[in-house]
């Protein structure tokens, strides 16, 4: 029987869904300092504008800030820098593939502690166009309207 872990939420990038066409996920630990983590556990990270950048077969979180931790020494690293992200050789490889051949970007999806380890959700995705994003609003709007309408007769 596995045991099912439980997460808690950092940050997590909710743009993304109304900017992009899901196609895969990917579950990768984060290159972290100290001071990093402890600024995390405070919650405050952004991943607005972020995406992950593969270079010589290795996987980077791109301007995803973290602010720095208020009780830390004078030597913090850049809230902007680029850190390395921690996934299998296939994985990264498959990355790579989707990338060069499909044309897909890699976005950042959310944050979070797995017991005391920090996972990044990362997501293969693809541009919406603009008609894509209205007709998304239109069926949301639709299926509100349904439930309110199956709301108010149950009542």
């Amino acid at each position: 029987m596995e045991k099912e872990r439980k997460y808690r939420l950092i940050a997590q990038n909710r743009k993304a869904h109304h900017d992009y066409f899901i196609k895969e996920t990917f579950q990768a630990g984060i290159e972290l300092f100290g001071m990093e983590v402890k600024s995390l556990r405070a919650g405050r990270c952004n991943l607005a504008d972020s995406h992950v950048d593969v270079r010589n077969r290795e996987a980077f979180v791109v301007n995803m800030h973290i602010s720095p931790y208020d009780h830390a020494n004078i030597h913090q690293k850049d809230p902007m820098r680029r850190r390395r992200l921690l996934l299998h050789r296939h994985e990264i490889n498959r990355l790579i593939g989707a990338v060069t051949r499909e044309g897909f970007t890699i976005v950042p999806l959310k944050i979070y502690f797995t017991g005391s380890l920090v996972k990044l959700d990362i997501a293969l995705v693809k541009g919406k166009k603009q008609y894509d994003k209205r007709h998304d609003i239109a069926k949301r709007d639709a299926r509100r309207e349904t439930e309110k309408e199956f709301k108010i007769k149950n009542l």
